[in-house]
């Protein structure tokens, strides 16, 4: 009964795992595509853990399709059902390494790969990539149970409305490993919604510099740089958050806002009339349209004024021109 009622307690919805790992919709359709996460309107802890290894193994710019087949050699070899899961997992370029039962093998070359601490050629020593040469910020390995566990706790704790508990949890998160990105993010989104601008901007700026491919860490970014009236660095936020995901229909949004703000109306039409083509509905898209309106109402204006004060002038000029006929050369 108390596992039951556990596995119900701890479902999160695909918006919510979205959230919570910092993954866009594609990616997870992507990998879905490639049978490497099943399907699903809700996920358990698993899931999680094995979405997140993904994401680690997308920074490092594996393919769905190399990833699916190396999981399914290692399926094939070792008898594991979930890879991913039940085993360590290294990048060695094309391929991955399993670390299993105290060997680390690619299943696709059947090679196995061993940790040289000492003795060894040099040939042998870099031939496979092993965990404590990958870069701390690059690494692919699942992170620690223990840093999973309080993340999720904080998670939960957020969702209860125990936002003091959900704060010292990131915190204690952040003392384990201060690259963290997503408690980085959601600690900074705490201290956001409490108008403590200053310390969310802090923890903004680290979750960029820890994974500078991290768009939602930008797109936060922005937002508390609006907030703090500092128009020219919110508007470099959101281009750099585009730069990264040229879909992200909500940085589309608030790139236009901060556009409008600044004056720059044709530049915050093309964000509106692109935050449009990606979010056809809703009250955002009716706002959006509505400004694109008077926008082009605006411009239409301003385009029958310059023509109304030019008009006459273009006219005078054509009739006073007159056909001359140039002189014959005189000849030699």
């Amino acid at each position: 009964m108390t596992r039951s009622l556990i596995r119900v307690m701890t479902r999160y919805s695909r918006q919510d795992a979205l959230r919570i790992l910092q993954i866009s919709p594609r990616q997870l359709a992507n990998w879905e595509r490639a049978s490497l996460i099943p399907a699903k309107e809700q996920y358990g802890f698993p899931e999680l853990a094995q979405l997140r290894t993904l994401r680690e193994l997308d920074l490092l710019r594996m393919r769905p399709r190399s990833i699916q087949a190396s999981v399914q050699a290692m399926k094939a070899v070792s008898g594991l059902s979930e890879p991913l899961l039940e085993a360590a997992v290294v990048c060695t370029g094309a391929h991955l390494a399993f670390r299993h039962s105290g060997t680390m093998v690619d299943p696709i070359s059947g090679q196995l790969f061993f940790d040289f601490d000492a003795g060894g050629d040099a040939a042998s020593r870099t031939a496979a990539v092993s965990l404590s040469m990958l870069p701390p910020a690059r690494n692919a390995i699942v992170r620690s149970e223990e840093l999973q566990s309080l993340f999720l706790q904080a998670v939960q704790a957020e969702e209860k409305g125990r936002k003091q508990v959900a704060m010292e949890t990131y915190r204690n998160i952040l003392a384990i490993d201060s690259a963290y990105t997503a408690a980085l993010i959601n600690l900074g989104t705490l201290h956001y919604h409490q108008k403590q601008y200053a310390r969310a901007e802090e923890l903004y700026r680290r979750a960029t510099m820890a994974d500078p491919t991290y768009v939602l860490a930008f797109f936060d970014l922005g937002n508390v740089l609006d907030e703090l009236h500092r128009p020219n660095e919110s508007i470099e936020a959101y281009t750099r958050a585009i730069s990264l995901t040229p879909n992200y229909a909500d940085a589309h949004y608030n790139l236009a806002l901060a556009y409008e703000r600044k004056g720059e109306r044709r530049r915050a039409l093309a964000h509106w009339q692109t935050y449009v083509r990606l979010d056809k509905s809703g009250p955002w898209a009716d706002h959006a349209r509505s400004q694109i309106r008077q926008l082009l109402s605006r411009e239409k204006l301003a385009i029958t004024h310059r023509t109304a004060c030019f008009q006459p002038r273009r006219y005078a000029t054509r009739s006073s021109l007159k056909l001359v006929k140039l002189a014959e050369p005189a000849s030699a």
